[in-house]
């Protein structure tokens, strides 16, 4: 689970990069632009929701390590 996780924060990060360099900085929310930024702002989404994921599993194992 930790490879996947770890595969796919990269894999939004560079989303993030490549996406970043579609962005018309004179007018950001224009054709081409506001796809980029949607996409950038999805992958944002992407790495929050793993981190969460990896959170969860960290207090999973601590809460069956109590018992």
């Amino acid at each position: 689970m930790k490879i996947l996780t770890l595969i796919l924060s990269i894999l939004a990060i560079v989303l993030i990069g490549f996406n970043v360099t579609k962005i018309n900085f004179s007018a950001p929310f224009e054709n081409e632009s506001m796809v980029a930024m949607i996409t950038i702002f999805a992958s944002l989404c992407a790495i929050v929701l793993l981190q969460i994921l990896t959170v969860s599993k960290k207090i999973d194992q601590k809460s069956k390590n109590k018992n």
